[in-house]
């Protein structure tokens, strides 16, 4: 399955999940697993600066900076976990992965704007747009509105378990069975000339 199906699934899921919840809720209710950012709501437009640089293409002319990311109530038993960054619309609606990390200790469970454009102990550092897993943001083409899904997994695994470099698919195939669960959060750019 896909990244961009199984972001799509994870959303709708919670779609349902949330939808069949009662509004009131009680002192012994279960918190669910959730991913968000003080810079932009779920579905909301991520500022400029967040955007992608690179003076080599026009559709990049953001500062780069990565968003601020907060996560809670992960599930029992989780060691680490895994974050993908993915723009759906890209690659013909295939997927393009912006950004890949893993090896997140479960003791973390939030990142400052900015901190992940360098590497860090803090995780393991993948491959998307870049090599080493430092944060590339969104560089939507002109006179479109890109959809960029962040999915963060809980998994069972150590945080030092996975050797560096791994793509989303390598990351994928290697969870598979250790995953705990996911959340997903929904990001939109457009080009800043649109």
């Amino acid at each position: 399955m896909t990244m961009l199906r199984k972001a799509i699934a994870v959303a709708g899921l919670w779609f349902v999940f949330c939808a069949q919840q009662a509004p009131a809720q009680t002192v012994n209710e279960v918190k669910p697993f959730s991913l968000s950012s003080p810079s932009f709501e779920d579905g909301g437009y991520l500022a400029l600066k967040y955007g992608g640089n690179n003076p080599r293409s026009p559709n990049c002319l953001g500062a780069n900076v990565s968003p601020p990311l907060h996560w809670s109530n992960a599930p029992a038993g989780t060691k680490s976990f895994a974050l993908i960054m993915v723009d759906l619309q890209g690659r013909a609606g295939q997927g393009l992965t912006h950004w890949t990390i893993y090896g997140i200790p479960a003791s973390v469970s939030a990142f400052q704007e900015g901190e992940l454009g360098k590497a860090s102990g803090k995780f393991v550092g993948g491959k998307g747009l870049t090599t080493d897993g430092t944060y590339m943001g969104p560089c939507a083409p002109p006179n479109s509105v890109r959809h960029y899904s962040f999915t963060l997994i809980a998994t069972d695994l150590e945080p030092s378990a996975l050797a560096p470099g791994l793509t989303r698919e390598e990351l994928l195939a290697k969870l598979e069975g250790h995953g705990k669960e996911a959340t997903v959060l929904i990001s939109v750019a457009k080009h800043p000339g649109s």
